[in-house]
């Protein structure tokens, strides 16, 4: 069966995920993260080493096809060379008590007296029961989060229930793009051929340029790439296709929610939105493509 958007407006849905992703991304990117991932062992030079063992440790101690496959877009080299030794470093439970203090201390930074506000339980409470209220069926990342235990304190269980949600939207964009027809390197082709990013910030997935090569070159025979690498009429609607349906797979779990309690949690939460903008953490460019699709 297909979820459906039950009457949500997709611009709704999408306006939604903007506001939380950057509340979720501070997990690969404040400073007190990368200080816990220091402790644990695991290389800080850049954000890799300690992004892939982050962001699949809920899934427990799986392999580099196991984790490729629910990412998805990166190179399954990539992948190998981060989650081969991750376990070895750490153990999983390890990672996921690391991340949460990190989280913890890095929201203390950015929200200051803030982080223990009325507001921000309220954008808890309202951002946890959409995301219990996800179905995570055929969707890895946001079961195995979904599946962890709730933290105790409010802005703990807004990042947790933050989580979730982008890793359920992000479950269902993966079926979007394989109904597409779009392979994990072609995904990545065809959004830079819209203009959702630069071509040299999706070089960041591990892919060898003769792999994108090939990639674009199967694009242009479907009619989906011009020879110069942009998006034909027919590629951009496909793209536009993609994300309307991931739109309408993320859907459901906002269903929880009345239209005044989403107005209120758009409200609330453009305070919490701008503090972590306004500090400087996130890159201003990102393969997700936000505020271009």
């Amino acid at each position: 069966m297909v979820e459906h958007d039950g009457g949500m407006e997709s611009g709704r849905v999408r306006q939604l995920w903007h506001l939380l992703e950057p509340l979720h991304a501070v997990l690969y990117y404040a400073p007190e993260v990368f200080e816990e991932a220091a402790a644990l062992g695991y290389g800080t030079e850049e954000r890799w080493p300690s992004y892939f063992p982050y962001r699949a440790a809920p899934l427990g101690p799986v392999g580099a096809r196991s984790v490729a496959s629910a990412f998805y877009s990166f190179s399954p080299r990539m992948v190998a060379e981060h989650i081969d030794p991750a376990w070895k470093i750490a153990s999983p439970e390890a990672v996921l008590r690391a991340r949460e203090r990190g989280v913890d201390r890095a929201y203390r930074a950015i929200f200051g007296d803030r982080t223990g506000s009325p507001e921000l339980a309220e954008v808890a409470a309202l951002v946890r029961r959409a995301a219990e209220a996800a179905n995570t069926a055929g969707r890895p990342l946001a079961a195995a989060n979904a599946a962890l235990d709730w933290p105790g304190a409010p802005h703990l269980q807004l990042w947790h229930a933050a989580t979730i949600l982008r890793e359920h939207r992000g479950d269902g964009h993966i079926a979007a793009l394989m109904v597409a027809g779009l392979d994990p390197v072609e995904s990545l082709v065809s959004f830079a051929a819209i203009g959702a990013a630069s071509v040299e910030r999706f070089e960041s997935r591990g892919w060898s340029a003769g792999e994108w090569e090939s990639a674009r070159d199967r694009l242009i025979a479907r009619g989906l790439v011009d020879a110069d690498g942009t998006a034909t009429e027919a590629g951009r609607e496909l793209r536009r296709t993609v994300e309307e349906r991931t739109d309408q797979l993320a859907a459901a779990p906002w269903q929880s929610l009345n239209g005044e309690e989403v107005d209120r949690l758009v409200e609330l939460l453009g305070e919490f939105w701008v503090a972590v903008l306004s500090s400087g953490l996130l890159p201003s460019e990102t393969t997700l493509g936000i505020g271009k699709v």
